[in-house]
């Protein structure tokens, strides 16, 4: 069995075809873990979320803000965006059964065998690692939840505060954090206190803020962290501390990226394709 990991698909069914054939990716025998942004900026959101839904088990998909916002807007709480891209998807005749599928992914995904941790953005440097898994675990709770529930959370889930992390937070603010946290943080400081406006690469932004995955942190050292998001970042494969950003602009014209999490070459062997055909029509290269 071979497990690899994939960064933001964003849409791009077609390179992410490619990118199962060079990896002869077999689901009755292997496992993919990709980084979530599945939808949005590519041409075939819709594709993409069948294709996955067709894998069943082997496939775990943790959201990204991209397939939140899709969700928000499906039910009506967000409008379109200009950039926005899965037309084909809202207008699908399976519309319904792919989105179901999408709001029953989890946020964050640990597998202690492998020492590994999936999730869109990153791990907060104030929260434990078990922290972090049971605050993703009360968000899925709310997706997964009754319409109502559904609604009411996705009705008041956009919004940049609160900024820092409390114990004392509490309902909409402390589910708001957790799902910036996961799925829109860049830099942070080192209480956790987001900057959720920067998007350039490190280096850019102001201090006291750092790369989350810069700063001191309690769960540094106990596991292997992979996520997406920072388009900007690029591909980032760091063995000292332990984290591996996987996104690697395929949104942008860029690549796909796939690290294999275990055998031979574990957390260093990677493949990659093309998606200078799936980009985002206003992207740069």
């Amino acid at each position: 069995m071979a497990v690899y990991a994939v960064g933001d698909v964003q849409g791009c069914r077609e390179a992410l075809e490619r990118l199962l054939e060079r990896l002869r990716f077999d689901p009755a025998r292997d496992r993919l873990w990709l980084t979530g942004d599945l939808v949005n900026r590519g041409p075939d959101s819709a594709g993409v979320l069948r294709l996955l839904r067709g894998l069943g088990g082997a496939a775990v998909a943790v959201l990204g803000n991209h397939d939140l916002h899709l969700l928000a807007v499906a039910r009506g709480h967000q409008p379109v965006r200009p950039g926005d891209t899965f037309g084909d998807l809202l207008e699908a005749p399976d519309a319904a059964e792919l989105l179901d599928w999408l709001r029953r992914r989890p946020l964050l995904h640990y597998d202690p065998d492998l020492g590994a941790c999936l999730v869109h953005a990153g791990l907060p440097p104030c929260w434990e690692l078990e922290q972090a898994a049971y605050l993703a675990r009360e968000v899925e709770g709310l997706l997964r939840g009754g319409e109502a529930l559904l609604d009411a959370f996705l009705a008041r889930l956009h919004g940049d505060r609160p900024e820092r992390w409390d114990e004392g937070l509490h309902r909409w603010d402390r589910w708001r954090y957790v799902v910036n946290a996961l799925t829109r943080m860049r830099c942070c400081d080192a209480a956790g206190r987001l900057l959720l406006a920067y998007k350039g690469p490190p280096g850019g932004q102001p201090g006291p803020f750092l790369p989350w995955f810069e700063q001191p942190a309690p769960w540094r050292g106990r596991v292997r962290v992979l996520f997406g998001h920072w388009a900007a970042l690029g591909l980032h494969l760091d063995p000292r501390r332990r984290v591996y950003g996987l996104d690697s602009g395929c949104a942008w014209a860029g690549r796909l990226s796939a690290l294999r999490l275990e055998g031979p070459g574990a957390f260093a062997a990677l493949e990659q394709v093309s998606c200078a055909g799936c980009g985002h029509p206003a992207a740069g290269a």
